[in-house]
């Protein structure tokens, strides 16, 4: 099973050690460690494990929540797997066939963000969805730009695609909000696909 472990802890060094010590002990394989932030001292970093069946991971929370200065701020099961390249591989399907680049965006999002389902939402019908999306789906609001919602039980992120009408929406169930590191990756993303699509609309429409 793979796990994403969210944890902020004393931005020191040695830190990074610590933990990577605690999660060899409870027999957790780390195969990527992503530094989301470091401010005011701390850091929050997202491991990616390979995870054993006796320990849970509840347990393995409150194993690394009870060193000094740790907070476990989410883990949750991920399908990411590290050493892949999915961000490339997601645009270069979208450049390969552009007609289906937003089909493909909602397909490969889930994955590349840790989270359950996409949709993409237009006048209020969804366009677009992923595997376990809900047919139906009204987003909370939609906002101009970026954003984390978290409603319904569920971690939202909205991201819109203004020059199409749309609003993506990511749904993760389980572990925290979406981190800013998260909306700003993903909304990089979106733009790129979204200007692929426009391209392709132009070329077509000058034929």
């Amino acid at each position: 099973m793979l796990l994403r472990l969210r944890v902020s802890l004393p931005d020191r060094p040695g830190g990074l050690g610590q933990i990577a010590k605690a999660l060899g002990a409870l027999g957790a394989d780390i195969l990527q460690v992503v530094v989301l932030e470091r401010e005011c001292g701390r850091a929050v970093d997202d491991f990616t494990v390979s995870w054993p069946g006796p320990i849970t991971p509840s347990e393995a929370s409150e194993r690394l929540s009870s060193m000094p200065g740790v907070r476990v701020e989410g883990v949750w099961q991920t399908r990411e797997i590290p050493g892949s390249a999915p961000d490339y591989d997601l645009l270069m399907h979208v450049a390969a066939e552009p007609a289906r680049g937003f089909a493909t965006l909602v397909d490969a999002l889930p994955g590349l963000c840790g989270a359950e389902w996409s949709v993409a939402v237009a006048d209020g019908a969804v366009r677009h969805a992923s595997l376990a999306a809900p047919a139906e789906f009204d987003p909370p609001e939609r906002p101009p730009r970026a954003i984390t919602v978290d409603a319904r039980e569920l971690r939202l992120m909205l991201l819109p695609v203004l020059t199409q009408g749309l609003h993506v929406v990511v749904a993760r169930a389980g572990g925290p909000v979406f981190h800013r590191a998260e909306v700003e990756r993903a909304a990089r993303i979106v733009d790129v696909v979204a200007t692929l699509a426009a391209r392709h609309t132009s070329v077509r429409a000058g034929h």
